[in-house]
């Protein structure tokens, strides 16, 4: 299996471009299933999660076609309900081809899906409300089986603004008659792009990135058309090159961000000692001094809330804070998973339920540590660059679910990071 090699001792200069959002490309790729045409998707990043989404078209019986980062959707035509297994359970997103499914065809045969090993990720919100539209669902041993002869608008209130369940509420919702509202929807800005998507296509989807939206049904869900649509940039990816700059060290502008989900992180890189400035779609970190721990406690929440997604992120540097800094994880009970493997390299973490108390030490120590979650396996490169000595990341294959080839975008600012293949 690959590994990544890491050294510290280089600050970080220059310029990345960010990528196009995982979670965003994912459900606006299960949502062109609703169509019966082509889809344009520019700015798509080459990850292994992509790539399986690409798996679940092509075996549903749509045509993919790629160049560079610009993916063509072609959906014309009769198209399969079932997924299998291998597909399904590569990554978490996957779920949301039970909504798109459902709506296209009236049918869904798939298996419960996998991905980051977060904790107790149900999909129970997911399965109620599509049942309360008219759908019929069953799930046997982890065989979800569903069928949708008519489905009816309602009013869902969903118990928590789960993200995954928003997106399949609003897919299935295309195919139902009426007018469905979704209260307490996530927020997050590729709920955002997912409407715009929609929109472009010819549903009549309103309300994303408040706590209401609402999506008018259509008789038929199946959509004529050509249409582009460009995905937002990737904010996680972002706040790693901000985090990177922060741990390393140097001044790192990031392109082509959109300021307002970034706002947050920017503040408490401030707090730590950092110099962030924006400008129109850049955002550039300078470090030049010793790091302060953040004065405020770094409490997960669904958006505007600070993302879980950074939480491993915002941690590489903070190992290295004179003084302590305390995360809160509210979203998964299992986020702390990379604590362990920090703290080989001689970070300083206790956690205790939900919180992680993180005190400050003065260097880290190049070790072997092993990548568990995607974000927590980013944290352990940050970490690595930042450290003394040489650090061996195992398990990439977590990584490249979310980056393109992070140790090539590190190693252009300057970092002493290589990928080895075995």
């Amino acid at each position: 299996m690959d590994y990544i090699e890491a050294a510290g001792g280089k600050t970080l200069n220059g310029r990345v471009q960010v990528q196009g959002a995982k979670n965003s490309v994912l459900p606006i790729l299960a949502a062109t299933v609703l169509t019966n045409g082509i889809s344009v998707i520019e700015n798509c990043p080459r990850l292994k999660d992509v790539d399986s989404t690409i798996a679940i078209l092509e075996e549903i019986g749509c045509r993919v076609t790629r160049k560079n980062s610009t993916l063509t959707v072609d959906s014309e035509g009769a198209l399969e309900y079932n997924i299998s297994s291998e597909h399904m359970s590569s990554m978490r997103s996957s779920i949301v081809f039970l909504g798109a499914l459902l709506a296209r065809t009236g049918k869904a045969e798939m298996f419960m899906p996998g991905g980051c090993e977060l904790g107790a990720r149900p999909i129970d919100i997911h399965l109620w409300a599509l049942l309360r539209m008219g759908a019929k669902i069953a799930n046997r041993d982890g065989h979800l089986s569903g069928t949708a002869a008519q489905g009816t608008g309602c009013e869902l209130v969903l118990p928590i603004p789960s993200v995954g369940a928003t997106e399949n509420i609003m897919l299935f919702a295309t195919a139902c008659s009426g007018t469905t509202t979704i209260v307490n929807a996530a927020r997050e800005p590729e709920i955002v792009d997912l409407q715009a998507y929609m929109n472009a296509v010819g549903f009549d989807v309103s309300g994303a990135g408040t706590p209401v939206v609402r999506i008018s049904g259509r008789r038929s869900a199946r959509l004529n058309g050509y249409v582009t649509h460009r995905v937002v940039p990737d904010r996680i990816a972002a706040a790693t090159w901000m985090c990177a700059a922060a741990a390393a060290g140097g001044e790192v502008t990031v392109a082509g961000i959109e300021q307002a989900p970034m706002s947050l992180l920017g503040e408490m890189l401030r707090e730590m000692g950092c110099t962030v400035y924006a400008n129109a779609d850049e955002v550039t970190v300078r470090r030049t001094n010793a790091l302060m721990p953040a004065s405020q406690l770094i409490r997960t929440g669904p958006y505007p809330s600070f993302p879980t997604d950074m939480q491993p992120l915002l941690m590489a540097p903070s190992v290295l804070a004179r003084g302590r800094t305390v995360f809160e994880e509210n979203m998964f009970d299992n986020r702390y998973r990379h604590v362990s493997e920090l703290n080989k390299m001689g970070a300083n973490i206790t956690v205790s339920g939900k919180y992680a108390l993180c005190n400050g030490v003065d260097r880290l120590y190049g070790t072997a540590v092993s990548a568990c979650d995607l974000r927590g396996g980013a944290a352990l490169v940050l970490a690595g660059i930042s450290a003394e000595g040489t650090t061996v990341i195992k398990n990439t294959e977590y990584i490249d679910r979310g980056y393109e080839r992070i140790e090539e975008t590190l190693a252009a600012l300057g970092a002493q990071i290589r990928r080895v293949r075995k």
